[in-house]
């Protein structure tokens, strides 16, 4: 196991316990670099979305635990985020929630000379995803062809 999903592991572990007390689901934790800085990113949700208050109150907490618990040996930034709407599907709660509803996906490479599609998330598995397009028919992509897998958004 690489550094950083130890730190990303051992977050999840500290969180956990705060989201449920607050009715709060962890979507994705992070340990990142960029420009120069290492940043510590939770995501969190629930039911009608996150606010601003939320994140603050989670932050606050577990900034107390990071702190005591002092296990990240780079100087960070800890960030307490909504995913947003355009959160992509990694684990399988999302796709549990997302089925029946309509995704868009991008592959690597061209599939029917196209790489993205939309349709309707019919079936899924470990290594599959299957959506129904518009004219009824229905792809299945391997999940390593794909790119980006999100609901797609109705503007």
């Amino acid at each position: 196991m690489t550094k950083r999903e130890q730190y990303e592991q051992r977050t999840e572990e500290l969180l956990l316990p705060i989201l449920e007390e607050l009715s709060f689901e962890l979507v994705d934790v992070e340990y990142v670099k960029e420009g120069g800085s290492f940043y510590l990113r939770a995501y969190i949700d629930k039911e009608g979305g996150i606010t601003v208050d939320d994140c603050e109150a989670v932050s606050r907490r577990m900034s107390d635990l990071l702190d005591e618990q002092d296990y990240i040996e780079e100087s960070y930034i800890f960030e307490v985020s909504s995913p947003g709407l355009g959160r992509p599907l990694k684990k399988e709660k999302d796709y549990a929630r997302s089925m029946g509803k309509e995704l868009e996906i991008r592959t690597y490479q061209a599939v029917n000379r196209k790489k993205e599609f939309y349709g309707i998330l019919k079936a899924y598995d470990e290594d599959t995803v299957t959506i129904e397009l518009e004219d009824e028919t229905e792809l299945t992509f391997a999940k390593p062809q794909i790119a980006l897998i999100r609901l797609a958004f109705d503007f």
